[in-house]
Parts: structure tokens; sequence; C-alpha cells
């Protein structure tokens, strides 16, 4: 089977596309909002860092010009670089389906057993959904941390919480936290990324640190 027909499939997988490739750009602050780092936001992301080997679950909605969805997440396992996350819905048919992978390799894996692999992960799901995706941004964005070595822009409430994540023309918009772990800082429960007429959701309903090997 060719990419090509992998589209409809995978077309509610833009729910993992909080990156695109626009430049970053510096605007007005919003009303309510700062751009200067709260006391103790240096510590924050030195812990937040360490979170390396997790499970969550929890839900995800995608609205686009042309479509628009909900499902769940059954569960997103990081271990270090390594992922596996399986996402379910009947959005489009798409079933459930299996992401497996580190930087430089992916295995898809669709609801009917056909498994497709690539060394290039980005130029999979270019193929599949016409979307270009730095997908080692995922795990930074997700724990409320911009992705290292590229440039971004922090807003943060007038409590102190981050706001939003500006980074690779998308506006990363943090609306809830919850204390998952008592060992870490608050993570985020829902997170809104918006980009033109384009908005994923993700509500995170469970968290938990797991070092174990994913099965």
């Amino acid at each position: 089977m060719s990419f090509r027909r992998l589209r409809p499939a995978l077309a509610s997988l833009l729910v993992i596309a909080l990156a695109g490739c626009a430049s970053f750009r510096v605007e007005p602050l919003p009303e309510g909002l700062t751009d200067q780092p709260p006391e103790g936001w240096t510590r924050r992301q030195q812990q937040v860092a360490e979170l390396t080997h997790w499970d969550l679950s929890g839900k995800i909605a995608v609205r686009q010009p042309s479509d628009s969805g909900s499902g769940v997440i059954n569960h997103w396992k990081q271990r270090g670089d390594y992922y596996d996350l399986s996402l379910a819905s009947a959005f489009l048919g798409m079933g459930t389906t299996r992401l497996k992978g580190v930087p430089g390799y992916m295995q898809l894996t669709l609801s009917d057993g056909e498994t497709y692999q690539s060394a290039d992960p980005e130029a999979l799901l270019k193929a599949a959904t016409g979307w270009k995706l730095p997908l080692n941004g995922l795990t930074w964005w997700v724990r409320g941390l911009p992705e290292p070595g590229y440039d971004f822009r922090l807003l943060f409430d007038e409590q102190g919480r981050l706001a939003s994540i500006r980074q690779h023309g998308w506006d990363i918009r943090y609306d809830r936290w919850h204390n998952f772990m008592g060992s870490y800082p608050e993570l985020p429960a829902r997170i809104t990324a918006l980009k033109g007429e384009r908005r994923v959701r993700l509500v995170i309903t469970r968290w938990q640190e797991n070092h174990a090997e994913p099965q």
C-alpha cells in the first residue's frame, strides 16, 4: 500500500502535529500576559526536564478547515527518546493506530494490522497527511517546555503560570494545570494548539512516571 492511500486513515493524527515550519516572530503581548518568567521558573524547567519516562492517557479533539473529530489517547508511553503512542477514534475510520519510534525511526501500525516503517519519521507522516512535523518537539511541549535549539517565546499569566509557548508558527496555550505527581511541579492537564484555522486540543486525565519497558 502506498503512503497516499494512508491519508484518510491518518488524517486525525494531526493531534500530534503541534509544530510547523514557520519562523518565530515577535508580536505584541496579549493583555494580562507577560514574557517575564516568574521567580523559580528556571528551577521548574530543570525539574520537569528530568521527567523523561512517563505514561499518560487522555482525549483529543481536532478541528481544521476540511473536517473535525475527537478521539482517545489510549496511552502515550515515553522512555527517554523512545515513544509508544496509541490513538483510538472513529474519526474518518481511523480505528486504533499505534506509533512507535525514536528520533530517526518510526513504526506505524494501522487498526487492520498493516505496519509501515521509515528511517525518516517526518517524511512518513508528511506522505500520509501532507504535514511535515518535527516530532522531537512533542515531548517538550506536552510538559510545558519549549523545544531546545529553536526560537520560542514564553508568555506567563498573572499567577506566574505558563500561559503560552509560541514556536514553529503555533500558539500552544496551557488552559489547565494539575499536580499529577507530587515529586514534580504541576503539569499541563489541557493544552490547546492554534495555527491559522487549525486547532488541536489535548486533555490529559492520567500522568505518571514509569521506567518499566513498554509492552
